[in-house]
C-alpha cells in the first residue's frame, strides 16, 4: 500500500514560503518518499497560473499578486479557506493528469456531500460548483453554477504539487477584484453562505479522509 502523510499546517502561512517547500519536498523526493497532503489556510493573496493572464486581475488593491508555476488563470486565497496541496507521484499511483483532477474533484464532492450541500462539475472548466438554488441571499438563478471549490496543479516527473481550495467561510469580496479562473462574472461563494456554518478544522478532517480514499488505504496525521 502507498503511505500517504496528512499535515495540519498551523497559522497563516506565507504563499510563497509554502510553495518553496512544495518545490523542495518534490525535487528530493525518491520512489519511496510517502504522498504527502497539507492543509492549511494563507493569508490574503492573489495567484496567477503559469500563462496566467494580468488582464483577468481587475483590482488587486492592497492584496498581493504572486505568479506561479500551476495551471489555471487567477484565483484568491484567504483566511477561512481550506488549502489541500497534494503532493502525489502519480506515475506510483497509476494515474494521468486526467485522472488525477477528477480525483481531487471527486474528494470535495463527497465533503460537501457530507455537509448536506449537492456539488457538481463543469463542463471544460475544473473545479467544483454549486447551484445558485444553494446560495443563500444571493441573486443567481436557480440552475446558475457558482464555484465554491478550485483546482490548480503542476506536475514534475510524475510528481504533483499545489492542489486545491475550499471555500469554507471568507470574505468572499476580493473575489470581485479578478475574473475568477479567467471567466468574467463567474459567481464564488463559500459553505457559509449556502447554510452551512462548520468549523474549518471539521470540513478539513473530513476532506482529509476523502483525499485519503482517492489515494491510499494508509495515512499518518501530524500537527505543525
Amino acid at each position: 500500500m502507498i503511505p500517504l502523510s496528512i499535515r495540519h499546517i498551523a497559522g497563516l502561512p506565507e504563499f510563497s514560503t509554502v510553495w518553496q517547500a512544495m518545490q523542495d519536498y518534490t525535487n528530493a523526493r525518491t520512489a519511496q518518499s510517502p504522498d504527502e497532503i497539507w492543509l492549511l489556510e494563507h493569508p490574503p493573496v492573489y495567484t496567477l497560473g503559469q500563462a496566467g493572464k494580468r488582464e483577468h486581475i481587475l483590482n488587486a488593491a492592497s492584496i498581493p499578486v504572486v505568479q506561479t508555476d500551476r495551471g489555471g488563470q487567477v484565483t484568491y486565497h484567504g483566511p477561512g479557506q481550506l488549502i489541500a496541496y497534494c503532493l502525489i507521484d502519480l506515475r506510483r499511483q497509476g494515474l494521468y493528469v486526467r485522472q488525477y483532477v477528477a480525483k481531487l474533484e471527486d474528494a470535495i464532492i463527497a465533503t460537501l456531500a457530507h455537509f448536506d450541500l449537492t456539488a457538481v462539475r463543469k463542463p471544460g472548466a475544473p473545479g467544483v460548483y454549486v447551484l445558485g438554488q444553494s446560495v443563500k441571499n444571493a441573486l443567481y438563478a436557480a440552475d446558475e453554477l457558482v464555484k465554491i471549490a478550485a483546482l490548480g496543479v503542476k506536475i514534475r516527473n510524475g510528481r504533483s504539487y499545489h492542489g486545491l481550495s475550499l471555500n469554507v467561510n471568507m470574505d468572499l469580496r476580493p473575489f470581485d477584484g479578478i475574473n475568477p479562473c479567467g471567466y468574467a462574472g463567474l459567481g464564488t461563494t463559500d459553505m457559509r453562505s449556502c447554510g452551512q456554518i462548520i468549523p474549518l478544522d471539521q470540513v478539513a478532517h473530513v476532506l482529509s479522509l476523502q483525499l485519503k480514499q482517492q489515494f491510499s488505504a494508509t495515512t499518518e496525521n501530524a500537527y505543525e
